[in-house]
């Protein structure tokens, strides 16, 4: 008798599990409507098409509001001419599958947040709308009401890594240029777009131990740049300095703070000096244009490891910027990083100025006469004496010697005014670039409204890249350089699409307060 009454409650619980379950499960199908005829599934318009006004949509996808929401965003890029794979390849296999559906994925993760191809993958099988409109080959399948099976038909998110890591940066500089020309269109003739350009760099963390401070990793490996991480073998050891710190700001920071509690996202490691971080990575340079009233847009991108100077960026952007606008832009705003003669040189040959601030090299201001002389410590302008190519700066260039006047190019008897050190060694020789830009650097006037007018678009590159290290750029979860190269200049198509938005959105405002202001007069 005890057996039986102490399993009682036991088989009524399991009963009432079971009724639960009945109740709870879900319908066998649900083909509230007809299948989608196939032919609507299989033949369909590319996105571009798809996204003009009164295109034919199947009603499962006209009834999404994803799939709209994309349609507008994406719609606009120009997918009728995304550079695919040769088909006629000469090696063996099978067609190459179309590429410009993996690239709209792609938007779509960068746009939602996704962290992982995994969660993309998800969130297109839960909107099959979405995967019809991205323009997937879809396995048809009389099971589901839009007569296709999402699982069926997308790829894996090992695939989806495998895609990302293998297209041609090519292809998608091919989107850049489409959101650049989409911009030049839409926004209004007179806001002289690209005139006055920004260049700024944003550092991105590789996805390594050795950037995490609290990962236990070998003393003195952590920094040492031969001992490349087994994470990333593409990523380099660089430093990035804090720049514009006070001098009361650096007192504070000579003691190093406590390390924060480590988490599962990649860390900057500080180590030498309270002012400079390094760590394991990338650095992303950007070219931004301002446009007043309008928002901030993108003209180039660029992507290395964090080994490369700042200004190993300036030339492969610029020709970007040349190659989108067909023009050199006028006017340029840089940090200080930026101030060797040849950026100073570009925008005056362009009809300009560079915007940048001066840095005082050897603690003496350099002065120049009428001639583009130096001048010596007494005020006295220095003959060239010899020329000379310089083969180990970023570029091959003409430089200088310049000597003292008193002695050069033959002695005048006189002596040094203030005695210089150098007097009795043969007088002062100045070594400088021949280049109109050297001179450029020291005589700009930094005090003129038209050049702190110029300065202030520095803003354009700090907005952009606000915006790309909200969308995860600082970050990412790939572990190689072609991969997160790829991933950036997407971020930076999508940070256009965004703003072409903006502009559409504005213009429709300002035409419509203009009908109603000519309806009420």
């Amino acid at each position: 008798m005890i057996i039986p009454q102490s399993f009682a409650p036991v088989n009524w619980l399991r009963q009432a599990v079971g009724a639960a379950r009945q109740v709870s499960a879900p319908p066998p199908a649900w083909p509230v409507e007809p299948p989608v005829p196939l032919p609507v599934l299989l033949v369909r318009p590319n996105l571009a098409q798809l996204a003009q006004v009164g295109a034919a949509l199947p009603r499962f996808v006209a009834d999404c509001a994803v799939a709209r929401k994309y349609l507008e965003l994406l719609g606009p890029l120009d997918w009728a001419n995304f550079p695919e794979r040769d088909p006629h390849r000469p090696w063996p296999g099978p067609t190459p599958a179309p590429r410009a559906p993996f690239v709209a994925a792609f938007l779509v993760k960068l746009h939602e947040g996704k962290s992982y191809m995994s969660h993309l993958r998800d969130y297109l099988v839960e909107h099959p709308a979405l995967v019809w409109v991205l323009g997937f080959p879809l396995e048809p399948s009389e099971r589901f009401a839009w007569g296709f099976d999402v699982e069926a038909s997308l790829p894996t998110a090992r695939h989806f890594g495998r895609v990302l890591r293998t297209l041609p940066n090519e292809a998608l500089q091919f989107l850049l240029d489409s959101t650049v020309s989409l911009l030049r269109q839409e926004l209004p003739p007179d806001v002289r777009f690209g005139q006055a350009i920004s260049l700024d760099t944003k550092h991105i963390l590789a996805w390594v131990k050795e950037n995490n401070p609290k990962a236990y990793v070998l003393e003195g490996d952590r920094l040492d740049k031969t001992r490349q991480p087994k994470g990333d073998r593409d990523c380099k050891l660089g430093c990035k300095k804090k720049r514009n710190v006070s001098s009361e700001e650096a007192k504070v920071e000579t003691t190093p703070a406590q390390p924060a509690t480590p988490t599962k996202k990649a860390k900057a490691v500080t180590n030498f000096s309270s002012s400079d971080v390094y760590y394991w990575g990338y650095g992303s340079g950007v070219v931004a244009t301002k446009v007043p009233d309008w928002g901030e847009f993108v003209l180039a991108e660029l992507t290395q490891t964090f080994d490369k100077n700042d200004v190993t960026y300036f030339f492969p952007l610029m020709a970007q910027v040349e190659r989108r606008l067909g023009f050199k832009p006028k006017f340029g705003a840089f940090d200080a990083a930026f101030d060797p003669f040849y950026v100073f040189e570009y925008f005056h040959l362009a009809g300009g100025f560079a915007a940048v601030p001066l840095t005082q090299r050897g603690g003496i201001k350099r002065q120049f006469d009428d001639q583009g002389l130096p001048l010596c410590q007494a005020g006295l302008p220095m003959p060239l004496k010899t020329t000379f190519i310089c083969h180990t700066s970023l570029i091959e260039h003409e430089r200088g010697r310049y000597a003292c006047p008193l002695l050069f190019p033959t002695p005048t008897g006189q002596t040094c005014p203030i005695a210089h050190k150098n007097w009795p060694q043969g007088g002062c020789l100045t070594t400088l670039a021949t280049s109109i830009g050297a001179r450029l650097r020291v005589e700009l006037d930094r005090d003129s409204d038209e050049f702190k007018a110029i300065y202030k678009q520095r803003t354009a590159t700090e907005r952009v890249n606000s915006q790309a290290t909200e969308i995860g750029i600082e970050e990412p979860r790939l572990r190689n350089r072609r991969a997160i190269t790829n991933q950036d200049t997407l971020i930076y198509v999508l940070i256009n699409l965004r703003g072409l938005k903006r502009v559409r959105a504005r213009k429709a405002q300002l035409a419509a307060q203009t009908e109603a202001t000519l309806n009420r007069s």
